[in-house]
């Protein structure tokens, strides 16, 4: 069962703004840590965003960051990084985490915030550095090394060294931890494997997916679509100025070639059609209607809605469809209403599987309370630049990237209504409704 959060669209609030944003370029992981932390790239999405304000960085009332797994020296990751962007010490700053929906649910709460007038500028988003996961040490290395701290003299000491074996050296990879479900006990790509299942998916339609992706995505950097992107710079004087995961070369027959990673010898998910493990941070101003007033701010769209849902962990990838539906039925919107989509691509067959949902007449009454089959998703006006696939999903920045895209999509194109949804680990979805206000009615 699907339960909103939300008030009715009849409830006065105030309205809520996406005044401006933007984000770093996406780093892929490609084997040791990339230059720049969780904090360092959340301080770079930011900066930029804030130098373009009229205000300075201590008139914000707050600061909200996503992230899923910051490192143990960034505790309240966006306190750090309000800091270091120059709020002062009286902006509060408050760090939220929902796996892959982090960064999404950032705005949610400024958004939740500046509707009760508690806020007026809220700066919020999300940032990851998943080449930055640790390395951890076998629970087992850490009781013998316990018991070796304890012993006393040398024999003791001697004993316990021949109670080491060499298995208890190999460290546990906190990424691969953290991205599977302890509940279910399965990974992300093993649930994508169960959707891709329930309806039909072929390993060509996944492929056939992605390479359409990477497509997007180069043919997005060849014509500067990517206006929300802002350089980085590292320490060493290397400049980092597009997301470098595209593979622009790739066809449907190289990611044919490539073997299953989660099912195997079986399955259909393969590394080439999932998405890349991704560094990277998006910033969104948010602002209320007297803020905009105040400060004659430019309004890039306003938020009118979002739905969070929930659902079997082994199925997380229709996650979207859970909470889009209610969503969109609250307003009276079909899915034809919506002008263009950011579904983020955790797996071209959760992505597949989401738009085959809302075509089966069997899930939508068994699922979503609907007497017949809702309808289809133009791809033509599904992830326009590309997505995970080719970007990558640095798991607590999407869900801001992804919204704060759309909104510049919908700009670009002049639609009105845009959708921005997302599976989340541990079974959830997550969506967000906005619309373009310069846009004919």
């Amino acid at each position: 069962m699907v339960r909103s959060g939300n008030a009715s669209p009849k409830s006065p609030t105030r309205p809520v703004y996406i005044v401006d944003g933007s984000r770093t370029p996406f780093l892929k992981f490609r084997g040791k840590p990339n230059a720049f932390s969780a904090a360092d790239l959340g301080v770079a999405a930011g900066r930029q965003l804030l130098l373009r304000m009229p205000f300075e960085p201590d008139a914000l009332d707050q600061v909200i960051f996503g992230c899923a797994g910051p490192a143990a020296d960034e505790a309240n990751i966006a306190r750090i990084i309000a800091l270091r962007l120059g709020c002062g010490h009286r902006v509060p700053a408050w760090s939220v985490q929902r796996n892959c929906g982090s960064g999404m649910q950032a705005l949610d709460c400024g958004l939740h915030d500046i509707q009760a007038g508690r806020s007026e500028l809220v700066l919020a988003g999300g940032t990851e550095a998943m080449s930055h996961a640790p390395l951890l040490f076998d629970p087992r290395f850490v009781e013998w090394l316990a018991d070796f701290n304890r012993a006393k003299t040398p024999v003791a000491k001697a004993k316990q060294l021949g109670r080491l074996r060499p298995g208890m050296l190999k460290p546990v990879v906190a990424l691969l931890k953290g991205l599977t479900d302890p509940v279910s006990g399965m990974s992300m790509g093993q649930t994508a494997e169960n959707i891709a299942w329930r309806f039909g998916i072929t390993r060509a339609e996944m492929d056939e997916y992605a390479c359409r992706s990477h497509q997007r995505l180069a043919q997005a950097q060849d014509d500067d679509l990517l206006t929300e992107l802002e350089p980085l710079h590292g320490l060493d004087g290397r400049a980092y100025d597009m997301d470098d995961g595209v593979r622009r070369e790739s066809t449907v027959e190289d990611l044919a070639r490539l073997k299953p990673v989660f099912e195997k010898p079986y399955g259909k998910v393969t590394a080439g059609n999932s998405a890349q493990v991704t560094d990277g941070a998006c910033a969104v101003m948010l602002a209320s209607e007297e803020a905009v007033e105040k400060h004659g701010l430019p309004v890039l769209a306003r938020i009118v809605d979002s739905e969070w849902a929930g659902l079997d962990p082994a199925q997380m990838g229709l996650g979207p469809v859970h909470a889009v539906t209610p969503m969109l039925r609250r307003h009276r919107f079909a899915l034809g209403s919506v002008d263009y989509w950011e579904l983020n691509e955790a797996f071209a067959a959760q992505v597949l599987a989401c738009t085959a949902a809302w075509r089966d007449r069997s899930y939508c009454r068994e699922h979503l309370g609907l007497s017949k089959p809702w309808g289809d998703v133009d791809p033509e006006r599904l992830n326009v630049d590309g997505g995970g696939i080719s970007l990558g999903h640095p798991v607590g920045t999407s869900g801001a990237r992804i919204t704060l895209h759309l909104a510049h999509v919908l700009r670009r194109f002049g639609g009105r209504r845009g959708v921005a949804t997302q599976c989340i680990g541990g079974g959830q979805g997550g969506a967000m409704l906005i619309e373009n206000p310069e846009a004919s009615a």
